[in-house]
């Protein structure tokens, strides 16, 4: 997998999985403006969470067209497909799935029929009182696979018996337990809601300031916003619906905020370039690196970052220790996702699709490697004996997040308790198994320290054990809803006239 900000650390080997990414969503109400080319580059820009596939729906005022296929953003769409999409008012999302299967039938957005025309949803985060919902729904719309699909059958279902869409979400989210940032839409309104917890992070935008257009952007992170030219107006608050339409953006709360932003965002999922809860990220990333080297020193005469998410740590590192930065390692950034598996021989041999190291720069050095954290240890193993095979005197492996020792139910795709090494090994047994010289973590109130949240205010779930909110073992399991599913072939176009 590769990312469309050049990130990521854990796919030295083709086959190894790391930490996968919650989605992104992203929505625009801006009559006038080309909002499926809007659309698709704050898609673009949302693009390191998730891969699977993409989607944007979108309305003129009397119809909802989605249009969704498998695949990266580049490769749904193309400019034919974007300029026959014509409206006022989109919404996107990019998907790693995180319950249910990576196939077409669960790509988002999600649609049904109200009351008067159609709803549209796409969904970032992960429920985790599902089978509660779909206990809820007619048995003619039993048989949904995502908790995605059982929100927008709710909504819809609540809508066509007479509600508004508006009031329909005030009626059901009080009932939704989980991590959600939802984008939603009739034919002529954006809707945006965030979990009471606000566990994954969301903002919104204002287009148009400057060139006199008007126009309101939702988005996963304010990176998205940078990139279509909005200005970052707040974040969207926990518990908070929002409705804009022609009338502007109205606020209504359907539920106290209880903060619990995800730490683990500032470790990996998010962009660098992107400010959650008033923290760049990649300041932060920085202070963790600083932290980590006041509190693991090693001597040593390089430090060197797994490319790209260990980058800003091992900055970070190299200006606290005094020990000089240097690129040790080239990634290939024309790697993209490769459906062709290499044989077990070649994976002897070494096949490197994302990673090669500079020899003439590490040979004879002593290392210390900056990465941003360590899932079952299979990356970590084949990085370190590359690096032994190119000549480096010492390895000293330095991790800018504390162990991982617990798996995510509110959006991010860990390996289970049982895959974390972290959760069966010692930080010395770890070392060992990855032949590193040292091994050190950065301390879990150090990386606390270092996002200037309150540490209240954080949910720690996968370094802790903690978790903010109570998960039902019966709502556990990314298959939870699915009995059997195909892998479809091809794009759909879907509409509804109002």
């Amino acid at each position: 997998m590769s990312y469309s900000d050049g990130r990521l650390s854990m796919d030295l080997d083709p086959l190894e999985r790391g930490p996968q990414d919650a989605c992104g969503v992203f929505g625009v109400w801006a009559p006038g403006e080309e909002v499926s080319k809007l659309t698709y580059f704050g898609l673009y820009a949302l693009q390191h969470r998730g891969q699977e596939s993409a989607g944007i729906a979108l309305s003129d005022g009397e119809r909802i067209v989605v249009y969704k296929d498998m695949g990266l953003v580049s490769q749904v769409f193309n400019e034919a497909t974007l300029d026959s999409l014509r409206g006022h008012l989109a919404i996107g999302h990019c998907r790693y799935s995180t319950t249910g299967s990576p196939v077409w039938e669960n790509a988002q957005p999600t649609f049904y029929t109200a009351r008067e025309g159609g709803l549209a949803l796409g969904h970032n985060g992960n429920l985790i009182n599902t089978p509660e919902l779909a206990a809820m729904l007619p048995d003619t719309r039993r048989g949904a696979t995502t908790d995605t699909e059982v929100l927008t059958n709710l909504l819809a279902d609540q809508a066509r018996r007479g509600s508004s869409v508006e009031e329909a979400a005030m009626e059901l989210l009080p009932k939704v337990k989980g991590a959600f940032s939802l984008v939603f839409m009739d034919e002529n309104t954006l809707y945006a809601a965030r979990d009471p917890q606000g566990i994954r992070p969301f903002v919104l935008g204002r287009l148009g300031e400057t060139s006199g257009a008007g126009g309101w952007v939702v988005a996963s992170e304010t990176a998205a916003l940078d990139i279509v030219g909005a200005t970052v107006v707040r974040e969207i608050e926990p518990g908070e619906l929002l409705t804009i339409d022609e009338r502007g953006v109205r606020s209504r709360r359907f539920a106290p905020a209880r903060r619990k932003g995800c730490l683990f965002e500032y470790v990996y999922l998010a962009r660098p370039d992107t400010t959650i809860a008033g923290r760049n990220v990649n300041s932060t990333r920085v202070e963790v690196g600083r932290r980590l080297a006041r509190q693991h020193p090693v001597e040593a005469d390089l430090v060197i970052p797994v490319p790209e998410s260990g980058t800003p740590a091992a900055v970070g590192y190299a200006e606290a220790s005094g020990i000089p930065f240097a690129q040790g390692l080239v990634k290939n950034s024309y790697v993209g996702r490769t459906f062709i598996q290499p044989s077990q021989t070649l994976r002897q041999l070494g096949i490197r699709l994302k990673l090669n190291p500079l020899r003439e720069v590490i040979q004879g050095r002593r290392l210390v490697v900056v990465d941003d954290s360590i899932v079952r240890g299979n990356t970590q193993r084949a990085l370190v004996r590359m690096l032994r095979d190119a000549g480096a005197a010492e390895v000293h492996v330095r991790i800018s997040s504390p162990p991982v020792l617990w798996p995510c139910y509110y959006g991010i795709d860990f390996a289970t308790r049982a895959e974390l090494i972290a959760a069966n090994l010692s930080v010395d047994e770890i070392a060992a198994s990855v032949n590193a010289d040292s091994l050190a973590y950065v301390s879990l109130d150090e990386l606390v320290a270092a996002s200037e949240v309150p540490e209240n205010e954080l949910c720690r779930a996968c370094f802790d054990g903690v978790y903010p909110i109570e998960v039902d073992a019966d709502s556990r399991g990314k298959f939870l809803l699915e009995k059997s599913c195909g892998t479809p072939e091809g794009s759909t176009l879907a509409t509804s006239d109002k």
